[in-house]
């Protein structure tokens, strides 16, 4: 219902309440049964549990459960034939895989589990009280109590915990920027308005989440919970289906095709074996299948790489972890690599962008313009000239800046933590702090110990309809009233100006001011003009607005601006570099954001176009489809508004980062493919609505989230290459055994398969495993935010992985198959040329990983720059030796001792394709 277009006492009348009495506790009772309590619907959290179980729904995980079923019936079966040494074999696998499985889980629960812990921390726990009118009295009840027709009183300070109508205003100023993203403060009324006001325009509503910033009002509340403004976004937000992460997209279709591989590879393998059993014995008997199992099994686990769920976890952890030094905080381990990949970034403007703290940065006074040094709150900065030179003396702008800080009812002060915090109207707050740069503040200004005696006498507040403010005072012996206002008002009040300690005719410098107003305006500064007119004390004492608001001397014009943080230009300009383009989506006015935007860099001229609210509100989904590509500033929008922009750039295959703070900015957040909120001015329900949290609130921890998304993408590629390779190698060298040996070739049987099940799950889990995950710690490479996102439609395995994954583990495979078969030859028994081959794989694939943690060759990075990699190497070789010189081990796994010589020939032959191979590509690619 519109409430804002409807005359107070209709609204009133309609919601059956009083606004002497308010309502009667009883009623009140009766409509919290009927609307429900004042609280926004929010998500119960996941039990630990759900949470845990969850990590294992992954396909991967999947396939690993089939395997380990696998094995226990494989287990079961050999038990009741007898073959307790094959039974073993199964079980010990089953159980190897079973531990696999809970680490991933384990891994994936703890960093899910430790990020809820931290996003809990960042929550404010408060019960927040409103002063209400009920039985009539005043009282303060506790928010969750509030109803629809409840009269409501507000003062600076407090929030807004529901929507209510004003029917009462007294320089009551509301801000509003965490809903609608407008960070000037907004000048309440109790005027009916227009039925199609925008949401940012309708001055005489409050709305829950907005905090009073100055003055006091009563109103009667309209909406509560859900139905308030905030509700709806909640509703939005819940509409909003989350994304599924480019990563994790990626591996669910490897896996899919991994699970069908591997279903081939066993099928073959088992309808071979049996044809050939056929062909030569004329039948199939049950002992012949049992004789098979034990190849393919190990060809089963061969196929699947066991251990890419951990690592892939690990990895991801260790992003998570390198994030949350650079105070970036993940609430889900996929969303690390999703910045890698992201295309677009579409950034709130106010507290994002900006600082979302009023400053002055330039003045004019005296007919000459200066500059203000300094951001923020923090009263520090010199005053330059236009020059840009620092003024000596103050006497140009003295006056001025007196005025500034007498007609002023704000104030700035430092925390415990000497950070300074302000309090009241933003646009006084930014007065006071420029003022106090030269040292002048009202309190020093009417100290009783100085030479000067002053008194401030009266106030007469500032309202929308004069656009003024003024304050009496007594100097000395003189009254001065001091007027400050929107320039064009002024002006028309304005008969002098003060030149050199004289006044002169304001027509003198007219035409100066009107182009610094227009000039001020092109940097997107928004103008106040303060003067002063000495009066007598009967005008002090006596004189209405009207009467002191005129033939008023005109001191100077402030140009105030939401700053954009210092920081985010570069990050925006590294950030074009890696092809991430930045696009700013704000609530604030088109010439404000467009000015920004300019200064920021994210627009380059004057003539880009700016798509606001209203325009988008007029298209179809498809013409704004049509839009979003070429445009980079979008203003005046509200929050359905950000998350079409969003959605359309979706439907144009862009991977999209939404950044914000405000409350408006949740259902974006949500509907984007990675959301990212300011973790220190953040609403809770932005951080809610998030995927990274920016424990800073620095655009720049974007820029460096973006690249270590995409160096753990990277490391995931390079992870990936190895683990496949060496799976081709295994699956490889097994079916070469199977397809190529059908006789039994010295002591070793036609059926004896070139690698056992525990062999094959040592290489995955260990040998492996452990240098793929240290390749999780490596640095990126010099040319990683020079290159465009990676396109998340390809394939994981696409840009020639692939070929250089099947070629490379084709090599490593034949070379295994090879060894086992000069083994067998020269007269090994079955354990020694198994751990030939074995060997042969261990330390091919760990020549192999130096080559796999480029794109390009192994003659590309520095083999040492990883340490991690160094002692998993090292470790993965030692222990690999260590399991063919230890009984339990030559039992359980089936290998066996070797001589020195032979080690040592494997260890040198293994290295031979690997550094061949990149030698040859190194040579092409010069």
């Amino acid at each position: 219902m519109n409430w804002y277009s409807k005359s107070t006492d209709s609204v009133i009348s309609e919601l059956g309440t009083n606004r002497s009495t308010g309502l009667t506790n009883t009623e009140a009772s009766q409509r919290i049964d009927s609307y429900g309590p004042n609280e926004i619907a929010q998500n119960k959290s996941k039990s630990a549990i759900a949470m845990f179980l969850e990590s294992f729904k992954e396909p991967l995980i999947i396939i690993l459960m089939v395997a380990v079923t696998i094995a226990f019936l494989s287990s079961i079966y050999e038990f009741n034939s007898g073959n307790s040494e094959h039974a073993v074999a199964s079980l010990y696998e089953a159980v190897a895989i079973l531990i696999i499985i809970f680490i991933n889980g384990g891994l994936t629960f703890h960093q899910t589990r430790s990020a809820q812990k931290s996003l809990d921390a960042l929550r404010d726990m408060r019960q927040p009280h409103l002063n209400v009118l009920r039985d009539g009295s005043w009282s303060s009840i506790p928010t969750d109590e509030l109803v629809p027709g409840d009269i409501v009183s507000v003062k600076s300070g407090d929030f807004i915990e529901g929507d209510m109508r004003f029917f009462k205003t007294a320089e009551l100023q509301v801000d509003e920027s965490q809903l609608t993203g407008e960070s000037e403060a907004v000048d309440k009324t109790i005027d009916a308005l227009a039925d199609d006001t925008e949401l940012a325009d309708r001055t005489n509503m409050g709305f829950s989440g907005s905090m009073v910033v100055n003055g006091n009002g009563i109103g009667v509340i309209v909406a509560t919970g859900m139905e308030t403004e905030l509700g709806k976004i909640a509703d939005l937000m819940a509409s909003s289906d989350d994304q599924k992460t480019p990563i994790e997209k990626s591996v669910s279709d490897l896996s899919k095709k991994l699970m069908l591989i591997a279903g081939g590879i066993i099928v073959f393998t088992v309808g071979f074996e049996l044809t050939k059993q056929f062909m030569n014995m004329g039948r199939i008997t049950i002992s012949d299948i049992a004789g098979i199992s034990s190849t393919a099994i190990a060809i089963a686990v061969a196929s699947i790489p066991d251990a890419m769920p951990v690592v892939l976890s690990i990895v991801l952890t260790v992003g998570a972890k390198l994030l949350a030094k650079s105070k970036g905080l993940v609430k889900s381990l996929s969303s690390v690599e999703t910045l890698g990949a992201t295309t677009y970034i579409a950034s709130d403007k106010t507290g994002t962008l900006t600082k979302n703290e009023m400053t002055v940065t330039r003045f004019y006074a005296n007919r000459k313009r200066f500059y203000v040094e300094g951001n923020g709150y923090t009263p520090v900065g010199d005053i330059l000239d236009e020059d840009c030179k620092v003024v000596e003396g103050d006497s140009d702008y003295r006056r001025f800046f007196e005025i500034a800080a007498l007609n002023n009812e704000a104030e700035i002060k430092p925390d415990e933590n000497q950070n300074w915090r302000p309090f009241g109207n933003p646009t006084d707050v930014s007065l006071v702090v420029m003022a106090q740069k030269a040292g002048i503040t009202r309190d020093r200004l009417m100290e009783k110990e100085t030479d000067r005696d002053i008194d401030v006498l009266r106030v007469i507040p500032f309202d929308s309809t004069r656009k003024m403010m003024t304050v009496v005072i007594k100097e000395d012996d003189q009254f001065y009233s001091l007027t400050k206002g929107a320039p064009d008002v002024v002006a028309t009040k304005t008969t002098s100006a003060l030149v050199d300690g004289k006044q002169v005719d304001y027509s003198e410098v007219t035409a100066e001011v009107d182009q610094t107003i227009l000039d001020f305006a092109d940097d997107a500064l928004r103008t106040i003009a303060l003067t002063q007119r000495p009066i007598t004390e009967d005008e002090a004492l006596h004189g209405s607005a009207e009467e002191l608001e005129q033939d008023l001397c005109f001191l100077g014009i402030a140009g105030i601006i939401d700053p954009p943080r210092e920081e985010v230009k570069a990050a925006i300009s590294k950030l074009d570099g890696a092809a991430v383009k930045v696009v700013m989506i704000t609530g604030d006015h088109a010439a404000t954001a467009k000015a920004i935007a300019k200064r920021l860099g994210i627009i380059k001229d004057d003539h880009a176009e700016v798509v606001v609210g209203n325009e988008i509100e007029a298209m179809s989904d498809d013409e704004l489809k049509s839009k979003v590509l070429d445009t980079r500033v979008y203003a005046r929008v509200s929050p359905e508004h950000k998350q079409r922009i969003v959605k359309q750039l979706q439907r144009e295959h862009q991977v999209v980062g939404m950044t914000g703070d405000g409350i408006n900015d949740a259902p974006a957040l949500k509907a984007a493919d990675i959301g990212i909120a300011m973790g220190i001015n953040g609403t809770e329900v932005t951080k809610d609505a998030a995927d990274l949290i920016l424990l800073d609130d620095k655009f720049t921890t974007i820029e460096a989230s973006v690249e270590s998304g995409r160096t753990i993408f990277s490391n995931i590629l390079n992870f990936m290459r190895h683990e496949l390779t060496t799976n081709v190698a295994e699956v490889l060298s097994l079916l070469l055994g199977v397809v190529l040996i059908n006789t039994t070739v010295g002591e070793v049987s036609a059926v004896t398969p070139t690698l056992t099940a525990l062999m094959v799950l040592w290489v995955n889990m260990v040998s492996d495993s452990m240098p793929s995950f240290a390749l999780g710690y490596d640095e990126a490479e010099a040319d990683m935010m020079t290159s465009a996102p990676r396109d998340t439609k390809q394939s994981i395995l696409a840009n020639g992985m692939l070929r250089r994954v099947l070629f490379r583990g084709s090599v490593m495979g034949g070379l295994v198959f090879v060894a086992f078969l000069w083994a067998a030859a020269n007269g090994y028994s079955i354990a020694e040329s198994q751990t030939i081959a074995f060997l042969t794989l261990v330390f091919g694939q760990l020549w192999h990983v130096y080559d796999a943690r480029s794109a390009k060759t192994l003659f590309d990075r520095n083999p040492f720059s990883n340490s991690r990699l160094t002692f998993a190497v090292g470790f993965a070789a030692t222990s690999s030796v260590l399991v063919t010189l230890i009984p339990f081990f030559n039992e359980v796994m089936g290998t066996a001792p070797l001589t020195v010589s032979l080690y040592l020939g494997i260890i040198i032959i293994s290295a031979i394709p690997t550094f061949i191979i990149s030698g040859i590509k190194k040579m092409i690619t010069k």
